[in-house]
């Protein structure tokens, strides 16, 4: 039996991409967080306002890792929404180090049933891509662009990208950018994780959203910065999901 319908999970790789959120937030006195598999950790806190609950979880890097962790919260807790927060590679041209990328809709990068009649991208019996949840995103767009402004130490010039996000197993590069770019020439962006989890969420009939800090570019133009550290990214993230929970 859930143990709360009121949760709201922010799942994230890292132990940089869960900080943010533990600064932020308090643990939940005499609260119990969900038992997880293996080195994955989960947390309790507590979101202004009405004694609201955020499951913050650190999974792990990597699709099998987000999915398990997630599926095994799901066990014990049904929440309200499931946000995917941390970092990304920036994979559109337009995208620069510093922005914040959230998912309209989601594939995996290195997924390829094609010879079956497949797009590349999905997984033979998923859909071709999982959306994002557009209450969520609504909701988003009206808050994470000043978020964003209040996180940014810079001139301010980041921006909140909303987009295709992808996720897979292969790390995406300056030497093999040029056919995931072909494949997929409007994605924003590409991490090991979202996809995965975008995929547990629609098969648990709850809503999803990504929005991740990109503290890289996959290939990067002439003239753009090249990464800032996972910290400073994953405090975008963060301060962007915030926000969209306040």
């Amino acid at each position: 039996m859930s143990r709360t319908s009121a949760a709201v999970i922010i799942s994230c790789a890292m132990a940089e991409e869960a900080q943010p959120f533990l600064d932020a937030l308090p643990e939940r006195a005499g609260a119990t967080p969900p038992t997880l598999l293996g080195p994955a950790q989960a947390w309790s806190l507590h979101l202004p306002g009405n004694d609201r609950e955020l499951i913050l979880v650190r999974s792990g890097i990597g699709l099998v890792a987000a999915a398990s962790a997630l599926a095994a919260v799901l066990a014990q807790v049904r929440p309200s929404a499931i946000v995917s927060a941390g970092t990304t590679g920036g994979l559109g041209r337009e995208v620069e180090v510093g922005d914040v990328c959230t998912s309209a809709n989601l594939a995996y990068t290195d997924a390829d049933a094609t010879a079956f009649g497949y797009v590349r991208g999905q997984t033979p019996g998923q859909p071709e891509t999982f959306t994002g949840d557009p209450g969520l995103l609504a909701r988003l767009e009206q808050v994470g662009q000043a978020a964003l402004r209040g996180a940014t130490e810079s001139s301010g010039t980041a921006r909140l990208r909303v987009g295709q996000m992808l996720a897979g197993n292969s790390f995406v590069t300056a030497a093999n950018v040029a056919d995931t770019r072909e494949v997929f020439p409007t994605a924003l962006s590409t991490d090991m994780e979202s996809t995965a989890l975008a995929q547990v969420a629609a098969s648990a009939g709850v809503p999803f959203l990504s929005v991740r800090g990109v503290s890289d570019l996959c290939g990067p133009e002439a003239g753009q910065d090249f990464h800032i550290a996972a910290e400073e990214a994953a405090a975008r993230s963060a301060a962007v999901v915030l926000a969209l929970l306040a």
